[in-house]
């Protein structure tokens, strides 16, 4: 039937604790990789939802320095959550200027 493995109980013994030391190893990490993705995939069920809008501040001054998609990857560290109203406010009547990458004041319909 199976002629590739030995004829003998010893090693026909050894052999079997050999491949269920590792199904064992292999179990364990299947579980581990299990385990991670299902971090992984509550970690982005639970991530908070990115602000619409975000106002970059000076770390001199903590001043306004420009207003940005909540998206953008140009936002600096030091910014703060703004709704559309005060977007809209800080591009126009207090003249912050719009992030050249988003292009906030496209989106929000200001026309210069």
């Amino acid at each position: 039937m199976f002629d590739d493995l030995p004829p003998d109980l010893d090693r026909l013994q050894t052999l079997r604790v050999w491949h269920a030391l590792w199904l064992e190893r292999i179990d364990r990490k299947v579980a581990d990789v299990q385990q991670r993705q299902a971090e992984e995939e509550r970690g982005r069920r639970n991530r908070p939802r990115p602000p619409d809008w975000v106002v970059e501040l000076s770390r001199a001054t903590g001043e306004p320095l420009q207003v940005h998609d909540g998206e953008c990857g140009m936002t600096g560290k030091r910014n703060r959550a703004i709704d559309r109203d005060e977007a809209r406010r800080l591009l126009t009547t207090d003249a912050v200027p719009a992030c050249p990458f988003c292009h906030p004041d496209t989106q929000l319909h200001i026309i210069d």
